[in-house]
């Protein structure tokens, strides 16, 4: 299968279930949003060290947030409810409660919910103040600037996270510009994120290393410079490939992520070969092959 003339190979992307959660942030401007958006998904790339995967799904207007303000929504994955609960009272409290003018509401209507503003209300000191609007419980506490409004509970659900593709180009320029393009029709996908930094992946890794105490090391096999040395999968006339990483609210919407940023992918002119990170199955159980997903 060839895609604009770019092959792509017969292989699959394996990625493997996660809990999410939406969160909406709202401030007096944008600056303000942003300011609070890229701190609280901040150092979330890879639960690999990061404890969460988080990013800005979109931007939203007034006419789109609980109190008609500038907004954003985000998405923040864990790997269980009791790790994502924790990411969440931590980046709301330390990153959204300390940002000025912001309040913070629960965008999602999950299989469970988890304790957020309930707990972060005890900053209030005594102070902090409960109203109920339309059957949802919110939280007034008091900050040095006037009060900062975070809604009680945060659904939460199943997920997915993991699900990727393999752009190899000829050479740097071509293969960045590739993912820059591929990042960008990802990015008008509804429910999904690419959380590392600018959405995309130099560093990617395998399972495991040859040092014990190593979860995970480089994905030698597609590093041009270990060619001679490992069983290569980067070929001939390849020199950079780069990683794309999409985590989903669910299955289908990291399916037509993967499509959208494949064919912005495949734009570019020196693209050789799109490909996936898999790991024979033992990873994970979503598994989506790249032939499935563009046909």
């Amino acid at each position: 299968m060839r895609v604009n003339g770019v092959e792509i190979e017969d292989t699959f992307a394996e990625a493997f279930g996660m809990r999410a959660a939406r969160v909406i942030v709202t401030a007096k401007n944008e600056a303000w949003v942003r300011n609070a958006a890229q701190t609280a998904t901040g150092f979330a790339t890879s639960v690999i060290a990061c404890g969460a995967e988080a990013g800005v799904e979109r931007w939203l207007g007034p006419e789109q947030t609980p109190d008609g303000r500038p907004g954003a929504s985000l998405l923040i994955f864990a790997m269980s409810e009791k790790d994502l609960e924790d990411q969440l009272l931590r980046r709301i409290g330390q990153c959204v409660m300390t940002c000025p003018t912001t309040s913070c509401f629960n965008g999602l209507q999950g299989e469970k919910s988890v304790k957020v503003g309930a707990k972060l209300r005890f900053f209030g000191d005594g102070f902090q103040l409960s109203k109920r609007v339309e059957g949802r419980r919110f939280w007034r506490i008091p900050v040095m600037e006037g009060e900062f409004l975070v809604e009680e509970e945060f659904g939460i659900k199943r997920a997915v996270g993991g699900g990727n593709f393999l752009i190899l180009g000829e050479d740097e320029d071509c293969t960045l510009e590739a993912a820059e393009r591929a990042v960008e029709r990802i990015r008008r996908v509804e429910g999904v994120v690419a959380p590392f930094p600018g959405g995309v992946v130099r560093s990617g890794s395998k399972v495991g290393s040859k040092y014990r105490f190593l979860k995970a090391s480089t994905n030698t096999e597609y590093c041009p410079t270990l060619r001679p040395l490992v069983r290569s999968r980067v070929p001939e006339g390849v020199n950079c490939v780069l990683e794309i990483v999409i985590n989903g609210l669910d299955e289908g919407s990291v399916r037509r992520a993967m499509r959208e940023g494949i064919e912005g992918a495949c734009s570019v002119r020196g693209i050789r070969r799109i490909s996936a990170g898999n790991y024979g199955g033992k990873l994970g159980k979503y598994l989506f092959h790249l032939r499935e997903v563009m046909g």
